[in-house]
């Protein structure tokens, strides 16, 4: 029947290494073994191909299909259902000229056991494309056969439904020290390397690229690392028809991309730009003029151009190099972009006036901002809307996620003449104070306070001041604290400002009650509190902690709890989750200290869901945990706590907290000693 039937095509040769694949490689066999369709979808240069070669010539997939193993480069013919179909005969040897439909060539298919890949898929699976309907409808029912292993490989999704769909992942770390090693072999392994091979997010195309460059050129690792910082994508376009941009560029050429309108090549450009990508949520509110932008952003996704990571749609770092705006203030979107986030960090933050809450965006948009105004500040440093935008940026890290920033060298670099400069150093300065640097944020606001004193502005002395204090406080140096804020709380009573008084009155009675002059420190808190009674319920709940201090060092541990509870109730109807933390913290070392281990244990855990994943906060917990082990006696548990808590108090630059870590470590150690006697 089949007489005048041709060989049909032998597949190309496998490649010579497919590094850190041999997982799925398997599965597909197994898969391949039991003719079930597949596709392996993923971004150009991500090993599609590769992989369907690596199979194509496994032993296994050989006894399975024998000869009857089959290649189809889509993209090396017109997208169109009869070239597609020409293309198909020849390949598996059909012998029929011009097919118009798959009817001609089912008695062959049906007739032999086959493995078809169908590589680069996407050219004739594209929506968008010519005769894509009919190509589907082929690609479909060649699925549908039992005894045919149909493999795709594509950039887009769109394949029938009846695939196996395994989407291909980067290589791990090992693979890709061992793709690039593999290429060039004389240059040492290091971290150096290992850290570039992280900026290309070890996709398999870039690593070649990258190693080719090295192995022509002979660079050793650090004239390598000098080129990738100066050149990046300039180093990945070695190799003609191979380089990362024409890989790229095929992806944004197919029909599908042109459908989504001239704006899509701009939003792929915000996408690259910023280290997270884009929050999907907010696409509305970032994008106003993109009437369409789910169906866009869904598009980027089917393209596999962009993938999502929780909610947010990135792309991989070597596109992102490639696609990222060269001149950001070219691009008219970013720059919109840009005052859509400045205006959203605007509003003001007060916990005691609605929208206090929904400011808490900044948790998961922060590297995304400061990566913006690490950008702005640097090519447009004397805008003032860009440095106020700075300013507020800080506002928002210091009350919700109280981290350092990257931004920090650049604030204190402006000059002192700069009129945001007194301002946004003395929100540096807080988040320093926030993580616990309290050198630093001491250092920092002896520098905004002589500004503004030279300045004149007597308000701002007096905040300065009563920050200022507060850092001292926490340094130890308590007489020049108690100057500092016994000065602010004159200027506030000169002014008229109650707020500013109350306030100074907190600060005052924690420094009293560190020099032991609790009945002054009683009086000075309650007095802040009736100041605050009928406004700031924020500074009433931190007054009522302070309290909670000056009584437990009275000793009077009931009126201690009260005060504790009382601030509790408050932090619970606001939902502040910082005051709930320290409330719940402070209440579990006052019941370590009075043995009370079920209700310390008790409030640990409180403390802890109010968290987060903020480390200074967590050392704290981990800090009270070792207190609580070393009254039960399990100095061993309580070591390994304040080791841990020690280690992050070094790296946040903590110094007293690491200070008193520290001595607790010497004891409980001197304690172990003691038992090994």
């Amino acid at each position: 029947m089949f007489a005048s039937s041709t060989p049909g095509e032998s597949p190309p040769p496998p490649p010579r290494a497919c590094f850190g694949r041999g997982e799925l490689i398997d599965k597909i066999v197994d898969l391949a073994e039991n003719s079930k369709p597949i596709a392996l979808i993923g971004a150009g240069g991500i090993g599609k191909t590769s992989i369907a070669l690596k199979v194509l010539h496994h032993d296994r997939i050989k006894r399975r299909f024998g000869d009857d193993r089959r290649f189809i480069r889509c993209d090396q013919f017109p997208s169109s259902h009869t070239h597609l179909l020409s293309r198909l005969s020849k390949a598996i040897g059909a012998g029929v000229e011009n097919p118009e439909g798959l009817t001609s060539l089912r008695p062959f298919l049906s007739s032999k056991k086959m493995l078809i890949v169908l590589d680069n898929a996407e050219s004739i699976l594209d929506p968008e494309g010519a005769s894509a309907s009919e190509i589907y409808d082929i690609v479909e029912e060649l699925s549908h056969f039992d005894n045919i292993c149909l493999c795709v490989t594509s950039r887009i999704s769109t394949v029938p439904p009846t695939c196996e769909t395994l989407d291909i992942p980067t290589l791990s770390i090992a693979a890709a020290r061992d793709a690039f090693h593999c290429i060039y072999k004389n240059v040492e392994r290091s971290d150096l390397l290992d850290k570039i091979l992280d900026q290309l997010d070890f996709h398999p195309l870039s690593i070649t690229l990258l190693a080719t460059v090295a192995h022509q050129n002979k660079w050793n690792t650090d004239r390598l690392a000098k080129e990738w910082e100066g050149q990046r994508t300039r180093m990945l376009q070695t190799m003609h028809n191979r380089s990362l941009s024409a890989t790229i560029e095929l992806s944004l050429s197919s029909p599908m991309f042109q459908e989504l309108g001239p704006d899509a090549r701009e939003l792929l450009g915000i996408v690259a730009f910023f280290p997270q990508g884009v929050d999907e949520n907010n696409l509305d509110w970032l994008f106003p003029t993109i009437s369409n932008g789910t169906n866009v952003f869904d598009k980027f996704c089917v393209l596999s151009l962009t993938y999502r990571n929780a909610s947010f749609i990135t792309m991989l770092a070597p596109l992102r190099d490639h696609l990222c705006p060269k001149d950001p203030l070219s691009s008219p979107l970013l720059r919109m972009t840009k005052e859509q986030y400045f205006t959203r960090m605007s509003v003001t933050i007060d916990p005691n006036k609605p929208g206090f809450q929904e400011s808490r965006w900044i948790t998961s948009e922060d590297v995304n901002v400061e990566h913006l105004l690490d950008v702005f500040t640097t090519i447009d440093a004397n805008s003032d809307s860009t440095w106020h935008a700075c300013t507020n940026f800080i506002r928002h890290l210091t009350w919700h996620k109280r981290r350092l920033t990257i931004l920090g060298p650049k604030i204190e670099g402006l000059p002192d003449a700069h009129r945001s400069k007194p301002n946004i150093l003395f929100r540096l300065s807080y988040l320093f104070y926030s993580v616990g640097n309290d050198m630093e944020c001491r250092r920092v606001l002896t520098h905004a306070l002589a500004l503004w004193r030279e300045r004149g502005n007597d308000r701002e002395v007096a905040r300065i001041l009563r920050f200022l204090s507060e850092a001292n406080w926490q340094i130890g140096l308590h007489k020049e604290g108690i100057k500092q804020v016994e000065e602010a709380l004159q200027i506030f009573k000169q002014l008229g400002d109650v707020v500013g008084e109350a306030e100074c009155l907190v600060v005052l009675a924690v420094l009293l009650d560190s020099t032991k002059q609790l009945d002054a420190a009683e009086e000075a808190a309650s007095h802040a509190i009736n100041l605050f009674k009928n406004g700031n319920q924020h500074q009433v709940c931190i007054s009522r902690r302070v309290l909670g201090h000056i009584y437990r060092s009275k000793g009077e541990t009931e009126k201690a709890i009260h005060h504790y509870k009382a601030a509790l109730e408050i932090a619970y109807s606001f939902d502040w989750f910082d005051e709930l933390f320290w409330s719940h913290l402070e209440l579990a070392e006052l019941f370590v200290v009075k043995s009370r281990f079920d209700d310390a244990q008790a409030h640990i855990g409180r403390a802890r869901s109010h968290v987060a994943d903020n480390k200074f906060y967590l050392a704290h917990i981990t800090v009270v945990q070792a207190a609580l082990w070393c009254e039960q006696h399990k100095l061993e548990e309580a070591r390994s706590e304040a080791l841990q808590a020690a280690d992050v108090f070094e790296k946040l630059g903590a110094a007293s907290n690491l200070q008193s870590c520290r001595e607790l470590i010497r004891w409980i150690e001197g304690e172990i000693d003691k038992r090994q006697w």
